[in-house]
């Protein structure tokens, strides 16, 4: 147990050192990164469905083949 309590005051002084932007830095970097976000994934969704469609055509397609 000691050294899960030890661990986690670690992590805790640690987070003290760190030193955090400011809000006119944060803001915009949030920004970036959620409408990065976002586009990748209505990128991905599409790109998903579309495999999808090809793999049920395809398999359609060998369906018909082998009879």
């Amino acid at each position: 147990m000691k050294k899960i309590t030890g661990y986690f005051k670690g992590v805790f002084k640690e987070g003290k050192r760190i030193k955090w932007p400011k809000k006119d830095v944060f803001l915009p970097s949030l920004a970036v990164v959620l409408c990065i976000t976002i586009f990748a994934a209505i990128f991905l969704a599409i790109e998903d469905y579309a495999g999808g469609i090809l793999v049920a055509q395809l398999r359609q397609a060998f369906e018909s083949i082998r009879g």
